[in-house]
């Protein structure tokens, strides 16, 4: 029997938005899937080594990008960000009621093995290299490559 596979495409760096992405992919790796996340866009944020705001980026103008972007530490709600109030008030919550907050989740997400991968593309418009991000992105892909490793599964797009 082949394994279950789950394909997320994360394009949002909203806060409750990527916490939807590691809920779901880590749920499925609990329970056995093979998992792939492909981060593109403002999704990259979720796998920054600088958590915070910072000017990274090849030039000045996509170094004013990375630092206005931030990284997972400043991701903004969706809905009721509250100028930046918001997310403080969803990990209040989230402790509160003994569920995992999004910086845990992606901590979870590396431990269960889920595969995640940066897009190459993406990349490139926000001058952000390879080294820039946490040591669990196993590579960076194209689109044509993602697609390939999500064949024959779910894919979903948040």
């Amino acid at each position: 029997m082949e394994k279950k596979k789950l394909s997320l495409i994360a394009f949002s760096g909203d806060y409750d938005k990527l916490t939807a992405v590691f809920t779901l992919a880590t749920g499925a790796a609990a329970v056995g899937y093979e998992v792939n996340i492909f981060f593109t866009f403002w999704g990259l944020d979720a796998i920054k080594q600088k958590r915070g705001r910072a000017f990274i980026g090849s030039n000045w103008l996509t170094k004013l990008f990375g630092f206005m972007m931030g990284g997972l530490s400043v991701t903004p709600n969706s809905r009721f960000n509250f100028l930046g109030i918001g997310p403080k008030i969803f990990r209040y919550l989230m402790r509160k009621n003994n569920v995992a907050t999004l910086e845990e989740l992606v901590e979870a997400a590396g431990a269960l093995g889920v595969n995640m991968y940066a897009c190459e593309m993406a990349m490139h418009v926000l001058g952000i290299k390879k080294s820039d991000f946490i040591h669990e992105v196993q590579d960076v892909l194209g689109v044509a490559t993602f697609l390939n490793i999500s064949e024959g599964g779910q894919t979903l797009f948040i």
